[in-house]
């Protein structure tokens, strides 16, 4: 089970200058909340070691690179069983970018990026729907993502 992390006033405000920019100086965000640098350092490993900050990440713009086409597919298994395999095999699937076990009308949600309708065709018949542990799918097109966000804590 997760412990759950406690955060007081200044780890969130810390938290959400990171989240905004995470290359934010120590130093900028100690002048902002009247404490030195090294509390803000000594916050954020508290942070890391607690496992609530995991990590920093770049952000790409799929578009620039030339993915026009976001959509998300419902996936069902033949059986609940078929779960681990069918993982393993769609994350052989560079199109696919975020996967869920879900409860409800499907067994697994997934994202996928392609470049165009027909790429998008050419996955959905050649890669995952070749799974044998998929019974049947159902996609959605994304048209925007107009709000795209973290949980702000």
């Amino acid at each position: 089970m997760i412990e759950i992390a406690k955060l007081d006033n200044l780890d969130r405000q810390i938290l959400r200058i990171l989240m905004s920019n995470a290359k934010t100086p120590y130093a900028e965000m100690g002048k902002r909340f009247s404490v030195s640098p090294a509390t803000i350092h000594v916050r954020v490993e508290k942070m890391k070691s607690a496992g609530v900050i995991i990590g920093t990440e770049i952000v790409v713009n799929t578009k620039v690179l030339g993915y026009d086409v976001c959509c998300f597919i419902g996936i069902n298994l033949y059986a609940a069983r078929d779960y681990d395999c069918a993982l393993k095999k769609l994350q052989q699937i560079n199109e696919v970018v975020e996967a869920y076990y879900t409860t409800g009308a499907y067994n697994i949600f997934v994202k996928l990026m392609c470049h165009s309708i027909d790429e998008l065709q050419d996955v959905l018949i050649n890669k995952l729907q070749a799974i044998k542990e998929v019974q049947s799918t159902e996609t959605l097109i994304s048209l925007q993502n107009p709000i795209k966000r973290s949980i702000i804590p």
